[in-house]
């Protein structure tokens, strides 16, 4: 007889909240085991067809909004990074990467793409 086995999915407030430690260990308190465990980024179509059984439920489109939220990486990492001159950043942006890590104009530690196509092309570079 197979072992009946379930999906437990940390949602993008648990993940964000960094409650991911907390939730795996009330799961293995609670006597339950892991068998395996991966990060991964629902976009759109596939958070829509994860949530399938809600198609005709008037709060589908906010499911899957809240599901996909943050989806604007390349932004958010590059203000991350802050102003790619480290002076400048250490004025400006004293929390930034660049202000923390970054000598001048062209060491400053990290790289970011500027765009989709640009982080396209480099990933498969990479």
């Amino acid at each position: 007889m197979e072992t009946e086995k379930t999906l437990t999915m940390v949602k993008p407030d648990g993940l964000h909240g960094n409650f991911t430690d907390i939730i795996k260990l009330a799961i293995l308190k609670s006597g339950f085991r892991i068998l395996k465990e991966r990060i991964m980024e629902l976009h759109e179509d596939r958070a829509s067809r994860f949530c399938a059984e809600h198609l005709s439920r008037s709060f589908l489109s906010s499911l899957v909004k809240y599901m996909t939220r943050n989806k604007n990486p390349i932004a958010d990492w590059r203000a991350m990074i802050g102003p790619t001159d480290a002076s400048k950043a250490k004025a400006t942006h004293p929390n930034s990467i660049t202000a923390m890590c970054g000598l001048d104009q062209r060491k400053i530690c990290v790289h970011g793409s500027d765009s989709l196509q640009s982080a396209k092309r480099e990933i498969i570079f990479l």
